[in-house]
């Protein structure tokens, strides 16, 4: 308080107080002030120590639920499947020329190893690049990162399985220790940083933590350097290091579901083995003496037997007695109502569609494509960020160690920062309509609004392949004096061979277009 302040309020208390209620009100946000009525949640933690402290626990947690509670293992699917797709992030080649045109030949080239190595891209060659691919966007999504390390060249121990002496080692994010510090060597959370908080290299446990009992010290961590490893993180503020899960803000929610639901369901298993009672009626009705057939030789009472079946003529009760069925109000009717709402919640926290999550798919056509199209953003954004983190960097290293090894050299001419140009081809939106789809896009290329080939790469297609296909295909129809629907209809066929090299794409496929 200023010497003012003191001054009135030793003169007038309540003229202080309203000017010290004024102060506040003007120097504070109202949402920021504590009330009885709001909680204000505060923490001038870190980011780092955010992470350090939680990122463990929440990894354990969303691993519990993806193993045991089925909508959380579908969530994660369909955030998987339509970000990577069943293919995989496809890489197009690109390569050009100083005088900015492609090396068509050396595209090809590097198209063909390409397919080679994506048979087995990973050390342990249990895996193609497609099923790469969802596993380490399954481990992000999952656990809020993953590692993969580059291994180059002809090795004693390894054999690379391919044209390309290039494989990729998978690590899951426990291998990266999260408790890991060394300040004398700027080692932060596993990963040791320059002054200006670039990555240097990373500290890797050489065996699963898990899987050992001694504690852990720095002899059982080998460093790798940044330029062969790649990390793939969900970076939520500005000088975060490690990644958080996806999940972090649905767990909560996911796990009471869970326990509600399976509440519900044992109270419906039990309201289904309950059958009725019997209701004894006011005391002066009992009788003690009933039924003298219902007792033993030394005259005491048997227990009746009511067993409830089929038809079955309830016909041994005594004066006063009736049956009463027990009601558990189970199944709980309003549970259907308040679990989509929880599941609404859940897909607008984690990123995916309700329709998707909770496989409810009622609904107009316009009100589904609308969801589709708001909701594919999401997916294209998650698309975008792992090819930059993982696909692009793998191809890069790819095209340099192929040309190294000397499977693929790079042709004179080329500036080596062009030769590993291209385009990443993600999962494409589907159609709902097909029939209004397609015709929606054969106006737009006809009034010259679009191309064929950006047509074929929505629908996921490579345009080269299907020139390929349709070459090979018209071909062997002709050679089997087969007259297409298409060919009949036009006198171009004979035009529709297949194109030579040095022709642009673009133009080869709007003349097959054309022609057919």
């Amino acid at each position: 308080m200023s010497a003012i302040d003191k001054l009135i309020e030793w003169w007038d208390p309540i003229a202080a107080l309203r000017r010290r209620s004024a102060r506040e009100a003007l120097a504070s946000y109202e949402s920021a002030e504590r009330t009885r009525y709001r909680k204000a949640r505060r923490s001038d933690r870190s980011i780092n120590d955010l992470v350090q402290s939680s990122a463990v626990a929440t990894r354990a947690q969303i691993r519990y639920l993806e193993r045991n509670h089925d909508l959380a293992r579908g969530v994660l699917r369909t955030l998987v499947n339509n970000t990577i797709g069943p293919a995989g992030i496809g890489i197009e080649p690109q390569p050009r020329l100083a005088d900015g045109s492609i090396a068509t030949d050396y595209a090809s080239a590097l198209r063909e190893a390409w397919q080679d190595w994506q048979r087995h891209p990973e050390v342990t060659a249990r895996l193609r690049w497609p099923q790469v691919q969802r596993l380490v966007a399954r481990t992000w999504m999952r656990d809020g990162e993953a590692f993969a390390q580059d291994v180059i060249g002809k090795l004693p121990s390894l054999e690379h399985g391919t044209r390309v002496p290039y494989s990729i080692e998978l690590l899951e994010p426990d291998m990266v220790p999260l408790d890991y510090d060394d300040e004398a060597r700027g080692v932060r959370q596993g990963i040791e940083r320059d002054s200006w908080g670039r990555a240097r290299a990373y500290w890797v446990h050489k065996s699963h933590p898990s899987e050992r009992l001694a504690m852990i010290n720095a002899r059982d961590l080998k460093r790798v350097p940044a330029e062969r490893m790649m990390q793939v993180a969900t970076i939520d503020r500005i000088g975060q290091l490690r990644g958080m899960s996806e999940f972090a803000s649905i767990l909560a929610r996911l796990d009471d579901l869970k326990d509600y639901e399976e509440s519900e369901r044992i109270a419906a298993k039990i309201a289904a083995r309950l059958t009725a009672y019997v209701r004894k009626g006011t005391p002066d009705m009992f009788d003690p003496n009933r039924d003298a057939a219902a007792r033993d030789a030394d005259g005491n009472l048997l227990p009746r037997d009511l067993r409830l079946e089929a038809g079955t003529i309830v016909d041994g009760l005594s004066v006063g007695e009736e049956i009463g069925l027990i009601d558990s109000k189970r199944p709980n009717p309003n549970l259907v109502m308040w679990r989509q709402g929880q599941l609404r919640a859940i897909a607008a926290g984690v990123g995916v569609s309700y329709s998707s999550s909770a496989k409810d798919y009622n609904g107009t056509y316009s009100a589904q494509r609308q969801e589709l199209v708001e909701q594919w953003v999401n997916y294209a954004t998650l698309t975008d960020e792992f090819a930059g983190m993982f696909v692009r960097p793998v191809w890069e290293t790819f095209v340099r160690v192929a040309d190294l090894s000397g499977v693929v050299r790079m042709p004179a001419g080329m500036r080596p920062d062009m030769a590993d140009d291209a385009l990443c081809i993600g999962q494409s939106m589907p159609w709902i309509d097909p029939l209004k789809e397609a015709k929606a896009w054969q106006e737009l290329t006809r009034a010259g609004f679009a191309t064929e080939v950006e047509v074929m790469r929505k629908r996921g297609a490579n345009p080269r392949d299907v020139l390929d296909q349709l070459a090979e295909f018209r071909r062997d129809a002709r050679a089997r004096d087969l007259v297409l629907s298409s060919d009949a209809a036009t006198d171009l066929a004979p035009a529709v061979h297949v194109a030579p090299p040095e022709d642009d794409l673009a133009d080869t496929i709007a003349r097959v277009t054309r022609a057919e």
